[in-house]
């Protein structure tokens, strides 16, 4: 659902704010685009509102004085009446930590307060858009099943039911690959489901366009989505060329792994060659003013933890030090550069060419040597 159309089914959402102006301001913002729109001032309160009117989605505060979000989304998700309605808490607080800790409890997006209409509307437009997406894809896979039912029975009577078979079981998976990795699919066919798992050796390249907000201020909102959808169709294009896993896109951002979930020995140098690539591909994008784009990319490898999040929601995401200080590379780095950590200079300076940038301070981790991945290193012949 477009974020700046009213739904055609009106929906039903749930506020939960101890500051009245708060509460206020967002029921403003949804009840214009068509929503229905339920109040709670405290935690309690919330809870009590959602068992007896349960909404379709809840905008939850974290900061709230005798029971905080954290604690009333853990709540709704201990209850088999509650526990499938997406929960997107909104809070000051920033930190990858009071993030991270939203997702363990439950919760399917954060916003960061101050927020902006646009970013509420989008965000709710988001979720309500995947649980349509998962219903449908329930209807079919119950319709699947139904098929694939049928086709047994009438295998005993032709040949020809084994085929149809198979090309229904194509579909099917093909379908799962489109939303979660191969691997994370095999599980869930086989009934075995998706924890989290623990990866020892993982490399996690972020990338960012540079500027990119100063661009979206000038531009339409159907231009800006179409800048993103050419230069992230070719990033999608080099992660399948060097094997990677696309792990997800926020806002301008890009967010890729090697060695996972398939282990592979050499993750750190298929990154930095999807880094490389991306540099190169970036120069064939030019900005609204005809200016070429620029990218900042920050890569790490490490022990991370990856799984798929949340009750409704298909995602595959990762979690761990490795993946905040992938994050900080990025950050902290430059336009147009590659920034990388100690760990990742260790394993791949015999075949690729760096530049020490020396210490930086990363938060969290203090001073920490940091390099520029420049190039391959061309390999020689004698002869």
């Amino acid at each position: 659902m477009d974020s700046n159309q009213s739904p055609t089914i009106q929906t039903s959402i749930l506020v939960v704010d101890d500051k009245p102006d708060n509460v206020r301001l967002l029921s403003t913002i949804l009840t214009e685009q068509g929503y229905q729109v339920r109040k709670a001032l405290n935690g309690q309160r919330a809870i009590a509102t959602v068992q007896e009117f349960p909404p379709t989605l809840i905008l939850l505060d974290v900061m709230m004085p005798e029971m905080n979000g954290y604690e009333v989304c853990a709540k709704l998700k201990a209850s088999p009446k509650t526990c499938s309605i997406p929960v997107i808490f909104l809070s000051a607080l920033d930190d990858v930590s009071d993030k991270v800790k939203a997702f363990d409890v439950g919760a399917v997006d954060y916003i960061t307060k101050p927020f902006q209409d646009k970013e509420v509307l989008a965000r709710v437009a988001n979720q309500l858009t995947i649980q349509t997406q998962q219903k449908l894809l329930q209807e079919q896979t119950k319709q699947l099943e139904e098929l694939v039912g049928c086709l047994q029975n009438e295998i005993q009577e032709r040949q020809g039911a084994e085929l149809a078979l198979r090309l229904a079981q194509k579909k099917s998976d093909h379908l799962l690959l489109n939303i979660l990795p191969a691997a994370i699919v095999e599980n869930l066919k086989k009934g075995e489901g998706s924890p989290a798992e623990r990866f020892d050796s993982a490399t996690v390249l972020f990338a960012d366009l540079v500027n990119f907000t100063s661009i979206a201020a000038r531009i339409s909102p159907l231009e800006l989505v179409n800048f993103l959808n050419q230069i992230f169709s070719k990033f999608d294009q080099l992660t399948e060329k060097h094997g990677l896993e696309k792990i997800k896109t926020n806002g301008d951002a890009y967010m890729v792994a090697g060695g996972l979930p398939v282990l592979r020995p050499d993750h750190a140098e298929a990154i930095a060659d999807m880094a490389l690539d991306m540099q190169g591909a970036i120069a064939d994008f030019k900005t609204d003013t005809g200016e070429p784009f620029q990218i900042r990319i920050g890569i790490n490898t490490g022990p991370v933890v990856a799984g798929v999040i949340g009750i409704k929601k298909f995602s595959y995401d990762l979690w761990g030090d490795t993946v905040n200080v992938a994050s900080r590379m990025e950050s902290h780095g430059l336009p147009g550069c590659i920034q990388v950590t100690t760990a990742v200079y260790e394993q791949l300076k015999d075949r690729y060419i760096f530049e020490e940038r020396g210490a930086i301070a990363i938060k969290g981790k203090g001073e920490t040597i940091a390099y520029w991945l420049k190039a391959k290193k061309q390999l020689t012949v004698d002869s």
